[in-house]
Parts: C-alpha cells; structure tokens; sequence
C-alpha cells in the first residue's frame, strides 16, 4: 500500500488527512503546531511531525502540500530536489516564475508534480468534458464562470487569487489549452490592497471567449459553469442541491439571411455521483511513478500565469 504524508494540518489539509486515511493511504503529518498535530495523531494514528526535514527523512511513497500558499515554492522544491511525488494545492505558487521554477525541479529529478484543482476530478466536470469532445454542442463557442458567496473574505490574497484558480483550470481543461489573451478588472471595498470582486474576460484560440466573475460580497452562493455552442449549451451549478448537467437543445439557425431561433425540450444528463477529492487523490496515488496527465505542473503554471496576468490588469486600471 502506497503511503502519503500530508503536509499541512489546516482546513483543506484535514480534508486530505480524512480522505487519505479512509483510502488506507495516510502515511504521516507534518502541522508546525505541535496541539493541532496531538489532536489530528489522536483522530489518525500515523507519524507526526513539526518540521517537513524529519519527514523528509521517513520512506513515504509522496505528499501532498496543503500549507499557506506562501509557502508552496519552498516545500514542494525542497521535496522534489529529494526525488519525491508531489501534490501540491492552488494555487502552485504566487508567481508565474516559481511556478516555472518548480516545474523544472521535477523534470530535472525525474519526479511528479501534481496541482490540486480538485474541479478537474468533479464527475460532472468531466462529463461536461466528455460532452463538448463529443460534439453534443457543436462548435465550442463561449463559456463562462460564477464562483460567488458571501465570504470567506481574505485579507492577504485577493478573491480572484482565492477563488478563480478553479475556474481557470477548468475553462482551459474545456477549451484543450490556456488562455491567449486577459483582460481583468476589479474593485476593493473592504480593505485598502484586496480586491473583493473581479471580473475577467479569456479569449482563447479558435475564436472561443471566456469570462469570470468571482465576488465574496454577494447575497447568495454561486459555482454555476454555462458553455454555448452552435448546436446546444450546457450548464452546472455545483452549489445547488440537484447539482444537474442540464443540456439546452437550443441553437440559432440562418433561415435566408434570417436568424431563427430553434428551441426544444431541456435534457438532464446523468453522470455518476463521487467525491472529487477521493478521485483526485486516488488519482495521484495510482500515478506516484507515472506521467501525470491531468492537473501536471505545467497546468499549474499555467494557472499561475493567468492569475499574474489578471492582476497585473487588475493594478493597471486601479484609480
């Protein structure tokens, strides 16, 4: 049995904690404050650690980095120098050139590296995927994506840092490469450097457009993905309770010159129900001494650098 320390006893460092055990694959903790980590080797009843150099020191078969994103970049190199698989949460690191960075450490050292965009391990993500190659919307013309609630609202890293990492994986997993051109802007109502809101148009190759709007100021909870092509649309919130794949059968159609308007009934379309975090774990155990192909290091990367473009817009038209 495959086994995998968690670095980092957090909220979503439990998360990978809980779901690792009940895989059988929890090997070890590594959480800096020695009564977080007494109460999680009390839950769990693994090695524990305070530092990441004595865990380093165990026979571990990978980990999974779930710290402060400020410290990604060093965790995950000083691991990957060491020739060890990586998992290391969004976002990879805080700049485009860190991310780079970490990307040839593991090629050099011939070792995975993994991104934790969980959303590309969502059943209905996927399905949606399957859908879009498939041709059940025609030609792939725009897509758009709402990541809104009510907090939490941080106060080192802005909401488009926090949130749209998610959607930017995924628009780019729909599309089949990043991003060509960014534009973004946002506004700061809460604090004096964090913007709350942003809203960022993507136009990818082949003519297909994008935009996300991310907010923690807004009154209800949103995740909603819509994708329009020439045959049909797709749509999914993941925040609601039915969390359906519900497929439009709409389209216009040219009629002498003349726009028509072609509607028919809306089909649900069934996919099967997992926990996305299982599926990408397991999906990183199975792979420890293979490519990685989905959510690689370069992905990472490229999320990053969208993320930098965006801000650097975002700065640029700031009053």
């Amino acid at each position: 049995m495959k086994s995998i320390c968690v670095i980092g006893g957090g909220r979503w460092g439990q998360n990978h904690i809980r779901t690792l055990f009940q895989m059988g694959n929890l090997g070890g903790i590594v959480e800096a404050n020695p009564q977080r980590l007494e109460e999680l080797l009390n839950q769990y009843p693994v090695k524990g650690f305070t530092t990441l150099e004595d865990a380093i020191e165990h026979d571990f078969h990978g980990f999974t980095i779930a710290a402060p994103a400020p410290m990604h970049f060093d965790i995950a190199k000083a691991l990957l120098e060491k020739g060890k698989p990586v998992l290391v949460e969004k976002p990879m690191t805080l700049s485009a050139e860190s991310s780079k960075k970490l990307v040839e450490i593991a090629e050099k050292h011939n070792t995975q590296l993994m991104v934790g965009h969980v959303l590309l391990f969502h059943p209905a993500i996927q399905k949606i995927k399957e859908l879009i190659d498939d041709g059940k919307i025609g030609q792939l013309y725009y897509l758009y994506s709402t990541r809104l609630n009510l907090g939490t609202v941080r106060t080192e890293e802005n909401v488009f840092w926090s949130f749209a990492p998610h959607d930017i994986s995924v628009l780019d997993y729909f599309v089949g490469s990043p991003a060509e051109k960014i534009e973004s802007k946002g506004s700061k109502f809460l604090q004096k450097n964090v913007y709350d809101y942003t809203m960022t148009q993507l136009t990818y190759p082949n003519n297909i457009h994008a935009h996300i709007f991310v907010s923690w100021l807004h009154p209800f909870k949103e995740q909603r993905l819509v994708v329009i092509g020439s045959k049909g649309m797709i749509s999914f919130d993941d925040s609601s309770a039915e969390k359906e794949i519900l497929f439009y059968d709409k389209h216009i159609d040219f009629e002498q010159g003349i726009p028509i308007k072609v509607e028919n009934p809306t089909e649900i379309i069934p996919y099967e129900k997992k926990q996305p975090l299982t599926e990408e774990l397991r999906y990183f155990v199975e792979n420890l001494d293979k490519k990685i192909k989905i959510n690689d290091g370069n992905s990472g990367y490229e999320v990053v650098k969208v993320l930098e473009r965006a801000q650097e817009e975002i700065e640029r038209k700031a009053p």
